[in-house]
């Protein structure tokens, strides 16, 4: 397939295939991190965007959106954690952002007063994924110490899915389902396997196995039906919850680091150590790759390469964090 040329100047590279109606046009670069992007987050709200970061706090930025190079600024960092910040969410009301860090805790940050609401305690070890249920009562955690931990808004750890069913390492993803239906919470480990959950009566719905290596991310389409998961062995698997099986894979073609489904169109988008694949679902074809060109670096020196990635919640831009300290923010047209 010969890619279209680039609705954009270097420094980046954008290949878009035959099968794509829309395009993605990088729009601007976010700067305020002094070490690597891990995570970012968005909310009904579509101008605000949060990111964590290794340098330890959470940047809460203002989106502007203008055409004229100011497309957002960093408005507050939010800051406690003592060790690098793993994961973000934002609570569906905007007010509240809920944090993991590798110094073993949660923090529940009140983002108008940039303030700690609540720090939760009771891992034993980093904490490396977190998020808040759609009505905005419980919280999930997943970290070092192999357990999934269901929490209260107030910090109460209420159960820890561990032991004889848990995961046997590193909980590296964890996700609440999106409606209330069908409560669930999946979870993604480094011993290879994507675990769900079932919230009525706390027990393991069923375990998702097929990856060949360890894994950094899952997620869950916004309808509830899927969920995709990625990591070390390079490849996405698709997943039917309801039915705990496996529905197909998709070549990344390097080690993935984040996965999130399209709000609004049937796409998955990765963020891989080559750059960020979209699929097509319907077609499972790859349509959009968005890669930077980077200046050529010493022998020693590691490429920079995108580590987490969030679309807003109208699925017209894509925020990506990159271990150069950088979010660069890309509009479907």
């Amino acid at each position: 397939l010969t890619p279209h040329p680039s609705p954009v100047r270097p420094p980046l590279s954008l290949s878009f295939y035959p099968t794509m109606s829309e395009t993605l046009v990088k729009r601007a670069e976010l700067t305020g991190h002094s070490g690597r992007v891990t995570c970012l987050a968005t909310s009904a709200d579509p101008t605000i965007l949060l990111s964590g970061s290794r340098d330890k706090t959470v940047i809460v930025w203002q989106i502007e959106g203008s055409g004229d190079g100011s497309y957002g600024y960093a408005k507050r960092a939010l800051k406690g954690h003592s060790h690098f910040v793993s994961d973000v969410t934002i609570s569906s009301d905007g007010q509240f952002a809920l944090s993991g860090s590798w110094d073993g805790t949660l923090r529940l940050f009140n983002i108008a007063k940039g303030t700690t609401h609540k720090t939760f305690t009771g891992h034993s070890k980093d904490v490396l994924s977190v998020a808040i249920s759609a009505d905005q009562r419980k919280v999930v955690s997943g970290g070092r110490d192999n357990s999934v931990k269901l929490w209260n808004i107030l910090g109460e750890n209420k159960f820890s899915f561990d032991g004889e069913y848990g995961h046997t390492s590193w909980v590296s993803s964890v996700r609440f389902s999106p409606g209330d239906r069908n409560p669930t919470i999946v979870s993604a480990g480094w011993d290879k396997v994507v675990k769900v959950w079932d919230l009525t009566n706390m027990r393991l719905k069923s375990n998702l196995v097929g990856h060949t290596g360890y894994l950094e991310s899952v997620c869950i389409s916004p309808d509830g039906s899927l969920c995709a998961s990625g990591g070390k062995d390079m490849v996405c698997m698709l997943w039917d919850l309801k039915d705990g099986r496996h529905l197909y894979s998709l070549d990344a073609d390097a080690i993935v680091h984040c996965l999130a489904f399209s709000p609004n169109r049937y796409w998955l988008c990765a963020a891989t150590e080559a750059g960020v694949r979209i699929w097509d679902l319907e077609s499972k074809e790859l349509v959009a790759e968005l890669n930077e060109e980077w200046p050529v670096m010493g022998k020693k020196a590691m490429t920079p390469y995108p580590t987490c990635l969030a679309w807003s919640a109208d699925g017209s831009v894509l925020y990506v964090g990159y271990t150069d300290n950088k979010i660069r923010v890309w509009t479907v047209q």
